[in-house]
């Protein structure tokens, strides 16, 4: 990675030494960090401003940052660097390998470092994994793994210029969004002595409430207010962010991101009316400034984590207040 790094901008990495270093030169080319960011962050930020969009023949990437490779072993020769190749066609990410991290020691200080980050508003962030760590200390034996992307290929080989247009079943518009060109009647059907759902609770598990008063002072400076989805789409080079473009009713556009790609495709967000609280200091997430907060409800349902993002009667205006 740092060889190509060095043939695409001009950088030699393996000379950087410091977190303090790499910055001041994302600082000198004009590449945007978050002050969380080590020189391996860094160094992935120029990867991906320099050299991807040059990878059209078939290359293999190697020696990854260890912070950008919290699963992967680290090389015997050089610590700061991992076990772990990537395969460039046409610009794409086709394929993900390494060697995989089976030291639990080494396993649960990568994790405290991934936790860490989360705190400092790390949305791609691991988290600490108990049973993963268990696992690992009654042993696994030396294992390497390669993710290879079918849906990727099949658009290499078809000239296909968006993923969805490969997908056997993709992700599809809500009945509310298609009714006008299928005939639907706008019309609720209703149901003769049809009963209410009956939802299940007895399995969830939720946080418990914070112990700690806020002084209404300080919680009314809280600006709660609805606002419209106008665009959704996926945060490019991010498994869980979205970015959206919102109507706050102020006549400008207000951009927040929102980690919760794994609960929700961005097709399905556009139109919905949510709750954002817009007063909150713009914070850089993948070198975009986000401006506010959706709210969702979050618990925990057999161990796994359910999020519900918080969606309003679309008869409430942009930029209604909540009281």
């Amino acid at each position: 990675m740092n060889d190509a790094i060095k043939e695409y901008a001009g950088v030699d990495f393996d000379t950087i030494k410091t977190d303090e270093e790499a910055k001041a030169l994302a600082k000198e080319r004009g590449i945007e960090f978050e002050e969380r960011h080590t020189k391996g962050d860094i160094i992935n930020l120029f990867f991906e401003e320099y050299c991807e969009e040059k990878l059209i023949q078939p290359t293999f990437i190697m020696d990854h940052p260890l912070a950008i490779s919290p699963l992967t072993k680290k090389k015997p020769s050089d610590p700061e660097k991992v076990e772990r190749f990537e395969l460039f066609i046409n610009t794409w990410e086709m394929c993900n390998a390494y060697s995989e991290l089976n030291d639990p020691i080494d396993q649960r200080e990568r994790f405290a470092q991934q936790d860490k980050n989360a705190e400092n508003g790390d949305e791609e962030a691991q988290h600490t994994d108990e049973d993963f760590l268990n696992a690992l200390a009654v042993g696994m034996p030396p294992t390497g793994g390669i993710g290879y992307g079918i849906d990727r290929l099949v658009m290499l080989l078809t000239d296909s210029p968006a993923i969805r247009d490969v997908l056997l079943f993709p992700t599809m518009k809500t009945l509310g969004g298609v009714k006008s060109e299928n005939g639907v009647k706008d019309k609720e059907v209703s149901t003769p002595n049809s009963e209410p759902e009956k939802i299940d609770f007895s399995k969830v598990k939720i946080e418990p409430l914070f112990e700690e008063d806020v002084d209404f002072d300080t919680f009314s400076k809280s600006d709660f207010r609805a606002v419209k989805v106008k665009e959704c789409v996926a945060v490019p080079k991010s498994k869980k962010l979205l970015q959206f473009t919102l109507d706050d009713g102020t006549g400008t556009d207000r951009t927040i991101l929102s980690g919760i790609h794994a609960y929700y495709e961005p097709e399905e967000l556009v139109g919905k009316t949510l709750i954002a609280i817009t007063n909150l200091p713009p914070r850089a997430m993948m070198g975009i400034d986000s401006c506010g907060m959706l709210l969702s409800a979050v618990h925990e349902e057999e161990g796994e984590e359910k999020l519900h993002l918080l969606m309003v009667d679309d008869h409430i205006p942009a930029g209604a207040k909540l009281y």
